[in-house]
């Protein structure tokens, strides 16, 4: 049960039998008509913004408007009081029983309530992480994967077929960098001394396992070839090393993606009938959306790809972009970008309605151009989102940690996982938006106390699942199972805690639907923390208050009762904690 969907269209059931009309004798557009939860929860249960939106086209005072629909809204029997606040505001009070619908639905639905079905699905793709298969995971990149995963768990919780993506940059000459790098580890473990890494290689260990595996399975051979004939073999397993690693360290984040999109295969022409980017180019030069011409430098840094002279241009201006772009630059090569035109383009030929990208902040300028090319491959009918994670700043001891990918010496997301834990880095990365700045501080992620938000939240789960353990004997006595409470007697339930629990459950699918179409997982998170401070805030006032304690010793009704609200919000708990991707324990050690 959704309240806020069920008495949006009470609402408007009102108004049309009003029977308004708007200056062209139409009725008016209800869209923007809503119910929400009132700011101050002493003013209603709900409130509803009619009057004010609909005022202006209809010509009415607000007022006027509103004290009309309230003459009708009165009619309910499931709406015992209305006001009207302001300038046309309405705020409704529900019966107790719409309260006990929601506890029941709770308790029916299980981890499920709150989540959507939508036929058919619409297909959505979120593209995540995608770092370069260089190296193992550093703790750059894990807020996208992070941020990524729980906002594609999100949207299937709402009802979308998504597909969990990474694109992998093995096209560039990065790949080249890489192979060459584990290619002197190679040499390395054949016991020749390499001394200092190059300047432009990767120096970090962990290449050298690849260099291991490179003498296991050619020996000393590849040693006397040449550069032409050894390259290629070592940028296979090189790629497919680091790639097992990337999984590896995202598995130890419990971050799986079902499709990892290769860009080689982009520029592929093994079939003889042009690559994906040849398909792109034909289908834009015959939308007519590209030309030859020239670019002016941009401002600020010049990116390595730009160049004075005259281009295979993309008409992105035309779809809201700053700049036209080059797709093909003067020597008859690719451009980067060129490669993500086309990988758009297959995402959009395998049928996704929305495709999610999920990047780092120092991609800022990448919004308008992915844009445009949602908008110009698609003709606007795939929806393209931009989200961008800001830096993660690590803190120790009041001291920043400082990292260099570079240089080798990195704090890896591993590092950051076996540490602390994966719920912890999880919850933290969630508990802020994601395009604000967030510093990740050890000792506060792992105290036990109130002041760290994911003990504090995965505390309320294992309060609740303390209570349910020690009154199973009772409930088997009295021929109950804690997962069948539905029957108890929600009447009893008329402490302030008790409703103020219901009415927090209440904004569930509430909060599932908002976070799914803004596309921002943290108001998951910070919703899970706003339930699980009503739930010790009530749980507290029973130390003092003995008769507000969940298990009332002989009276079996009430008991009944209350452990039914205990399990709700234990289920309630648990599935926003498995959206995010952290555990819901049932014990805290």
């Amino acid at each position: 049960m959704n309240i806020f969907a069920d008495f949006t269209l009470r609402v408007k059931d009102a108004l049309q039998e009003l029977d308004l009309k708007d200056a062209n004798g139409e009725a008016p557009d209800l869209s923007r008509v809503v119910v929400e939860a009132p700011r101050d929860p002493a003013h209603g249960d709900l409130a509803t913004n009619a009057a004010m939106v609909l005022a202006k086209p209809l010509g009415m005072k607000p007022r006027d408007l509103a004290e009309q629909l309230v003459a009708k809204l009165n009619a309910d029997p499931e709406i015992t009081e209305t006001t009207i606040a302001g300038p046309g505001f309405i705020n409704l009070r529900v019966a107790q029983g719409v309260w006990h619908k929601v506890l029941g639905s709770v308790l029916d639905q299980g981890i499920r309530f709150g989540a959507q079905e939508r036929s058919p699905a619409p297909k959505v793709n979120v593209e995540y992480v995608s770092a370069n298969p260089t190296g193992p995971m550093h703790v750059g990149h894990i807020r996208g994967a992070v941020v990524g995963d729980a906002l594609a768990n999100i949207l299937a919780f709402a009802g979308n077929d998504v597909v969990k993506e990474y694109y992998i940059n093995d096209a560039g000459s990065q790949i080249d960098t890489l192979a060459r790098s584990a290619f002197l580890r190679y040499r390395e473990a054949l016991g020749e001394d390499i001394g200092a890494i190059p300047a432009g290689l990767y120096p970090g260990d962990y290449l050298k396992p690849v260099g291991e595996k490179l003498k296991a399975e050619f020996g000393p051979s590849l040693a006397s070839k040449e550069e032409s004939e050894w390259l290629p073999l070592i940028k296979e397993r090189a790629i497919a090393a680091m790639l097992e690693l990337i999984r590896q360290d995202l598995a130890a984040l419990g971050v799986e993606h079902e499709v990892f999109y290769s860009e080689r295969t982009l520029h592929d022409r093994g079939s003889g009938n042009g690559s994906k980017i040849d398909h792109m180019l034909e289908t834009l030069r015959n939308k007519g959306l590209i030309y030859e011409g020239t670019l002016p430098p941009p401002k600020g840094q010049v990116p390595d790809d730009w160049e004075d002279r005259e281009q295979t241009l993309f008409r992105a201006s035309d779809f809201g972009d700053d700049t036209d772009r080059a797709l093909k630059k003067s020597d008859g090569s690719y451009t980067y970008f060129a490669a993500d035109v086309a990988y758009f383009q297959d995402k959009f030929e395998r049928g996704f309605s929305e495709t999610i990208y999920v990047l780092g902040a120092d991609h800022g300028g990448y919004a308008k151009r992915l844009q445009a090319v949602g908008k110009a491959i698609s003709d606007g009918k795939t929806e393209v989102i931009v989200r961008f994670c800001q830096l993660v700043k690590l803190m120790r001891d009041g001291e920043p940690v400082k990292m260099s990918k570079r240089s080798g010496d990195f704090i890896t997301l591993r590092d950051v996982v076996d540490e602390v834990g994966p719920d912890p880095v999880r919850f933290m990365m969630l508990f802020r938006k994601n395009d604000a700045p967030l510093d990740f501080d050890f000792k506060k992620v792992t105290e036990q106390s109130k002041d760290n938000p994911v003990f504090y939240v995965q505390y309320g789960h294992a309060r609740c699942c303390s209570v349910l353990r020690q009154a199973a004997d009772e409930l088997k006595e009295a021929g109950y199972a804690v997962d069948d409470l539905a029957g108890a007697d929600f009447t009893l339930l008329d402490d302030i805690g008790e409703q103020e629990l219901i009415a927090k459950m209440a904004e569930w699918p509430k909060v599932v639907e908002a976070a799914a179409e803004t596309h921002e997982p943290h108001r998951i998170a910070f919703y899970l923390h706003e339930l699980a401070s009503s739930l010790h805030g009530h749980w507290n006032k029973g130390y003092e208050l003995p008769h507000l304690r969940f298990i009332q010793a002989g009276n079996l009704k009430l008991t009944l009762a209350r452990l039914a609200l205990v399990r709700a919000v234990s289920l309630v708990l648990a599935s926003g904690l498995t959206i995010l991707g952290v555990n819901a324990p049932e014990e805290m050690r």
